[in-house]
């Protein structure tokens, strides 16, 4: 992938599992008196390296002072005593006689990349402190009652993105039981209408049952119906799952479903809800070919006027 340049599929670059990328991350930090690395590599002068070694690999990672990001600079294999002319130590050495030690430093593409997954970084431990809201306040009205929870925007300094209200209400009546529940999105009015917000919606729907056609839509509000106890059991597994730190993951419908064409291109790119016409909200992003046909939806076409 790093040949043909597949550079996303890889990403994030600092977890992939090669010994010496997972040496070098558990060895600096931001502390530096908490580091572990062998100090610094006495054979760079121009580039202030320090040394991160396990088995035979060798590492020297770069300090930028300008943001205090810590850069797996180069890396190679300690061989033969450090006679041989692939060595790392002889590299290094070679290349500061040369002068050529700061083509090492990271390029413009590199530091587009790092933007690309500190965004990234940042939206998923967002939407981990989403789940684990999620969880508490799901703990909190399981068996009955509502809840507000207060969601921040990913940028601290942007504020509230949103408020969720979460209501669950018992149902035992003589021929029917369950445990319905609804959930009230109020978005800040600047982020309505931004794919943050579906971002939002998803992952709250995500957390509180993952089934795609599951929920019912009616403008903020959405709607489902499980059997008595469904919702304390949904907090035992998201439990098990956030305390992991894992994002719980969408289970896609089983069933195709027909909705307006006008709304469904934008939808499928954005990635935001539709609703279908026998009234299912869902994401369109699945091979609909692929599925069975929803009857209902069906019917509901066949009664509607050719033009």
């Amino acid at each position: 992938m790093l040949a043909d340049g597949q550079l996303t599929q890889l990403h994030p670059l600092s977890e992939l599992d090669h010994p010496l990328i997972l040496k070098a991350t558990e060895s600096i930090g931001t502390d530096l008196s908490e580091d572990s690395d062998e100090g610094r590599i006495r054979g760079s002068t121009l580039l202030h390296l320090r040394e991160i070694k396990i088995s035979q690999w060798r590492g020297g990672v770069w300090c930028d002072p300008k943001t205090g990001v810590n850069w797996l600079l180069v890396a190679g294999l300690a061989k033969n005593n450090h006679t041989a002319f692939d060595d790392f130590y002889v590299e290094i050495e070679r290349a500061e006689a040369a002068g050529s030690t700061s083509d090492w430093l990271p390029s413009n593409e590199d530091l587009r990349l790092l933007k690309q997954e500190t965004s990234a970084r940042l939206l998923t431990e967002w939407e981990l402190s989403v789940q684990r809201d999620m969880l508490g306040t799901l703990r909190a009205v399981a068996g009955g009652g509502s809840a507000r929870l207060v969601v921040p925007h990913p940028l601290e300094a942007k504020g509230i993105l949103a408020q969720l209200t979460i209501e669950v209400t018992p149902v035992r009546d003589f021929d029917y039981e369950a445990d319905e529940i609804q959930l009230t999105v109020e978005t800040e009015a600047q982020f309505k209408g931004s794919n943050l917000e579906w971002q939002l919606i998803l992952r709250a729907l995500i957390s509180l049952s993952p089934p795609e056609q599951g929920w019912d839509r009616l403008d903020s509000e959405f709607t489902n119906i499980a059997e008595p106890g469904a919702w304390q059991r949904r907090v035992q597994l998201l439990e098990t799952i956030t305390a992991s730190g894992e994002l719980a993951q969408s289970q896609p419908g089983q069933q195709a479903h027909y909705t307006h064409t006008k709304h469904l291109a934008g939808s499928t790119i954005e990635g935001t809800g539709v609703r279908a016409l026998c009234g299912a909200f869902f994401v369109p992003r699945q091979d609909h070919e692929s599925l069975p046909s929803c009857p209902q939806c069906t019917e509901r076409l066949d009664k509607i006027p050719a033009e």
